[in-house]
């Protein structure tokens, strides 16, 4: 039987996992699923929330105009979590509510903007609360904010002002008593009855916060509904446990502490990291950093958007030990460094995820840092809460296209089409079992059920396990990864043929030397017309985030191929664009 986890760890990284050991795990049977948990690390996100008052004036984190210590993350929270649940006041006849918001444990907040230092207050907020937070795209149109709106059903919504009129047609069309409420960050209008900013609320004392509310928390509840895509019609959110999260702090703990043991090092003398972190608050992949950070009392520091000059200033003037992000934006944080001539004495990690990292990033971070700066690449799916297979140190550089291996509450086996375990170095879907493993997508039990296989998660990505490394090869999921940002092939398909003139259409990724992949079309256009391709990408701009819009499209004169049962067969349409487009 070919599974990953069968391969014990090397001393003396397996005293780690041993019983007693800091990251031990044991079997618990939740809900309709048994898997492995960890013993020692924090159930809920609350109590992990707690434990960071020990922190208390050390710098929590930094944006380029606002800071939180985690003193003040927590009376903030506190705050928010209080007023989301106190009771509404009555209309005094002005149309205006005031009070609480009145909401009850289980209720969705929508979190709609980009990384500001509030982001942050509004979540724990939510987690105080034993409500669901609901992270949305801060990239998407108004057109794909409504669907998920309008799937989640969410009582309030926590918004900048960049952000306010993407969602406020969706508000506004809802019957007025039944209208969420509107919290807004940066915006300077107001926006009517049962809203308010930010800024207005009331001060809070870091010394003296309010007492968190007194909700009773399970380790089972819905910690948060992340959406995979805004696909047309039938948006799919993925929920996740609190213990599901508790995994994702928990685990890129556990791959710091294998590192420095690695090293040498004495795990009790890791150090509160500072870490320049370019994930959106919204990408499943910051919320292991986040909670890692915090669990540790490192520091967060932010960028408005990214720039690699701006992040290599940040880096330098803020001593940053740690770097996180896409591989992309890795590899320019790279060049910009190698064309300052800049050594960043204060790095000592480059840590990526949410794509496939290419094997010449771990060689460029050698070629700059001459071997000083440790590299790490995590695998994992808005499904698994974040990185679960982690490929790190000396291991890296001895198989730098492998993902590594799983965490320590993470199972792994390669399933072959008929679902059997393939053989050690076989070709099959990678399937895990874990803490971190979602609970399912939100009020769609067919799909939920299809992702599993036997309490199996299965990935739809293609890979094999060679010598306990895990490698991923391909994926049977028709899904571009541009810079760390999934894109559907099917939703930017569909948008494709709403224009008049588009008769077949077919999307798939292609390579990139930055990003990973590009997004790419194939169009056949109807007879007679003269659309352009920069007139068929602003068709999907105008509909979807700039990010999918297909940055090549090929035309052409004859009909796509397509198989006995109708499915373009796009092996050859991928080999054909590649080819077009220089290989």
């Amino acid at each position: 039987m070919n599974r990953s986890d069968h391969q014990p760890p090397p001393a003396p990284l397996s005293a780690l996992t041993a019983p007693g050991g800091p990251f031990a795990t044991e079997e618990r049977t939740i809900g309709d699923r048994t898997l492995p948990v960890y013993v020692n690390g924090p159930q809920v996100l609350r109590e992990l929330l707690e434990s960071t008052r020990a922190h208390g004036d050390r710098l929590f984190l930094r944006s380029t105009d606002r800071s939180y210590t985690y003193a003040q993350l927590y009376a903030a929270a506190s705050a928010l979590a209080n007023r989301f649940l106190a009771p509404e006041r009555a209309d005094d006849g002005s149309g205006t509510v005031g009070g609480g918001y009145g909401l009850v444990k289980g209720d969705r907040v929508v979190i709609a903007m980009r990384n500001h230092a509030e982001w942050q207050v509004a979540f724990w907020a939510t987690q105080l609360a034993g409500l669901i937070a609901v992270p949305m795209n801060a990239w998407w149109s108004a057109e794909e904010m409504a669907r998920a709106l309008a799937h989640c059903a969410p009582r309030a919504l926590v918004v900048d002002g960049e952000r306010v009129p993407r969602v406020r047609p969706w508000r506004l069309a809802q019957p007025q008593a039944e209208q969420p409420w509107l919290l807004t960050v940066r915006h300077d209008a107001a926006e009517g009855p049962r809203s308010e900013r930010f800024e207005d609320l009331p001060a809070t004392d870091p010394a003296a916060p309010a007492a968190a509310p007194a909700v009773p928390v399970d380790p089972a509840d819905t910690a948060t509904l992340l959406y995979t895509s805004g696909t047309t019609g039938d948006p799919k959110g993925v929920t996740a446990s609190q213990l599901n999260y508790c995994a994702a702090a928990m685990n890129p703990r556990y791959f710091a502490v294998c590192s420095a043991l690695e090293r040498g090092e004495s795990p009790t003398a890791i150090r509160p990291q500072t870490s320049l972190m370019t994930f959106p608050f919204f990408h499943v992949a910051s919320f292991a950093v986040v909670l890692a950070t915090m669990l540790g009392g490192g520091t967060l520091l932010l960028m408005r958007r990214w720039n690699a000059a701006e992040a290599l200033a940040i880096i330098e003037e803020q001593q940053a030990t740690t770097y996180v992000g896409v591989p992309a934006t890795a590899l320019e944080l790279l060049a910009a460094a190698e064309g300052a001539g800049s050594s960043l004495p204060s790095l000592g990690l480059v840590n990526t995820g949410g794509a496939a990292a290419p094997p010449e990033l771990l060689r460029r971070v050698d070629r700059v840092f001459g071997g000083r700066v440790d590299s790490r690449n995590g695998y994992g799916l808005t499904e698994t809460c974040g990185a679960v297979v982690v490929n790190y140190g000396a291991r890296y550089r001895e198989h730098p296209d492998s993902i590594g291996r799983p965490s320590p509450a993470t199972r792994t086996r390669i399933a072959g089409p008929d679902g059997a375990p393939a053989a050690d170095g076989e070709v099959g879907e990678l399937q895990l079992r874990g803490q971190a493993i979602f609970q399912g997508y939100w009020d769609n039990p067919q799909a939920t059920a299809d992702a599993f296989a036997d309490g199996w998660f299965r990935t739809g990505d293609l890979a094999l396990v060679r010598d306990g490394e895990v490698y991923v090869v391909d994926r049977l999921k028709d899904v571009v990864i541009r810079g760390g940002e999934n894109v559907y092939c099917v939703e930017v398909e569909a948008v494709l043929f709403e224009h008049p003139e588009v008769a077949d259409a077919a999307v798939l990724g292609v390579p990139h030397p930055v990003l990973g992949e590009e997004v790419a079309a194939l169009v056949q256009l109807r007879p007679g017309s003269a659309a352009t391709a920069e007139e068929l990408r602003a068709h999907v701009r105008a509909r979807l985030a700039a990010f999918k819009a297909p940055a090549h499209i090929l035309f052409r004169p004859d009909a796509l191929p397509r198989n006995a049962t109708g499915k373009i067969v796009k092996r050859s349409l991928r080999a054909e664009v590649v080819a077009a487009l220089g290989g």
